[in-house]
């Protein structure tokens, strides 16, 4: 599928995060202090690392409480099947940022082949734990990073996959596109990282960097190989198997 250049800043964003050898496993707890990697070039490039980050902390609020990180899907912690969608699209090495229940989630989840950061700050938005994943990867020598949350499981690796292949191509900042709007995952370039950790607050995540770089911002159409709904409420749940 070709990627197209926005010409609208229309969105497909929540609120709510979601606020295999092992290549960075263990467990940090983390403060989100980032040191920027070196940029990188926007021209195409020789097939380079693209790692994996996992938004799992949110508490699911609208959910009565119930982390998100622990509905049940296919018999397991929904965050088993997040990770294994970025680990099978191409990712590597794939972190993941724990918030709500993170010893909750780390004894029933098999979390063994990746990297794993609890934020203590996941109370104040999806911004913070963005913030902390992104400066737990900073020293992995990634090219890019692919964003996902926890709560999206009509999103498979076939789009994580279709996001990579942007990147190899040249773009250093990539959205998923629904119809033409976008929505997740998203792709940064290395050189982005600095930028988009100094301006993610609250739950607003990479929201407002995306909108100040729309012009840059590389969309691709995922709209028949995914669906993009939220488990956000009770009524949500059917979409669980």
């Amino acid at each position: 599928m070709a990627p197209t250049s926005p010409n609208a800043t229309s969105e497909a964003d929540h609120t709510s995060e979601a606020n295999e050898p092992p290549e960075a496993s263990g467990t940090a707890e983390a403060s989100g202090a980032f040191e920027a990697p070196q940029a990188q070039s926007a021209t195409p490039r020789p097939e380079g690392r693209v790692a994996g980050l996992l938004l799992a902390a949110g508490g699911g609020r609208r959910l009565g409480g119930r982390p998100k990180a622990l509905l049940d899907h296919r018999g397991r912690p929904l965050v088993e099947h997040a990770a294994r969608v970025l680990r099978d699209g191409g990712c590597r090495p794939v972190h993941i940022v724990l918030g709500a229940a993170a010893d909750a989630v780390r004894t029933r989840a098999d979390l063994a082949a990746y990297g794993v950061s609890v934020n203590p700050d996941w109370a104040q938005g999806m911004g913070s734990s963005l913030r902390v994943g992104l400066a737990a990867l900073a020293g992995e020598g990634a090219d890019a990073v692919v964003v996902s949350l926890v709560d999206q499981p009509g999103i498979g690796a076939a789009a994580v996959a279709r996001l990579i292949a942007a990147h190899a191509g040249g773009a250093d900042l990539v959205a998923a596109a629904y119809d033409g709007r976008r929505g997740h995952p998203v792709l940064f370039g290395a050189g982005r990282w600095a930028g988009i950790a100094a301006s993610a607050e609250g739950d607003r995540g990479a929201r407002a960097y995306l909108q100040q770089h729309v012009n840059a911002l590389t969309l691709v159409e995922c709209g028949d190989i995914a669906e993009p709904y939220d488990i956000d409420t009770p009524e949500d749940l059917y979409r669980l198997e």
